[in-house]
């Protein structure tokens, strides 16, 4: 298992929860939970545990806890998470 570190641009308040996409060269993460007491860091690590198909515990919030760009750390298979990565990065 390694550690994959994902720059994520975060939409809190989103009609629907979305990985995929690219800004800025962040992966695009739409929530739909809004930005308070910490509500959208929460949705935002489930549905992003839920996009690399991995459990919850493999995923943390590593930067930008107040800001809508983020830094998640993914743990899994290196090739699978790059891989996953791209896939989701290419989606409109």
């Amino acid at each position: 298992m390694e550690d994959l570190l994902v720059d994520i641009w975060v939409h809190p308040g989103s009609r629907v929860t979305r990985v995929g996409g690219r800004r800025e060269g962040a992966l695009v993460v739409k929530v739909r939970a809004r930005a308070v007491d910490g509500a959208a860091n929460d949705a935002l690590l489930e549905a992003v545990a839920d996009a690399f198909e991995r459990p919850p515990r493999d995923v943390a919030l590593e930067r930008g806890r107040r800001s809508r760009h983020k830094v998640v750390r993914v743990s899994g298979p290196a090739d699978l998470l790059r891989e996953r990565l791209e896939e989701l990065r290419a989606r409109d």
